[in-house]
């Protein structure tokens, strides 16, 4: 059974572009959002196995005038945007997520670019998140 949902169409063209990121439909990318939002709490975990320590970074990008902040998983690679209009997305890459903020604040320009010179370390260092790649 095929059901419709209804979204304006800032919201499509974000889940167009993430589609076409993640090389899936529209659909899917719905689907994997709210499988991720379901994901239990710890309290509804606290019979399972103790969750593996955080080692995540904390990482921002500056573009158009906008800071944007993440968190970055070396053993996943995956980063997390905890700030602005793209907050709660998450990418599998740093590479998809600078894609994601350059395509959001300047929609008229290639979104291509390489996520690793694009994000820095958020300690003070003015270092490149490629300055960490492949440290775990």
């Amino acid at each position: 059974m095929t059901e419709t949902v209804e979204v304006d169409t800032q919201t499509y063209q974000s889940l167009a572009f993430a589609a076409r990121m993640s090389g899936c439909t529209a659909g899917e990318v719905v689907a994997r959002l709210v499988a991720a939002a379901s994901v239990p709490t710890p309290a509804a975990r606290e019979n399972t196995e103790q969750p593996e320590a955080d080692n995540s970074v904390t990482v921002y990008a500056d573009y158009e005038g906008h800071r944007t902040q993440g968190s970055y998983d070396p053993r996943t690679t995956r980063i997390d945007i905890t700030s602005g209009p793209l907050s709660g997305q998450s990418f599998k890459t740093p590479t998809g997520a600078a894609r994601a903020v350059v395509a959001h604040y300047k929609p008229g320009v290639s979104p291509h670019r390489n996520g690793w010179s694009f994000w820095v370390l958020d300690d003070g260092s003015g270092k490149l998140l490629q300055s960490i790649r492949g440290a775990s």
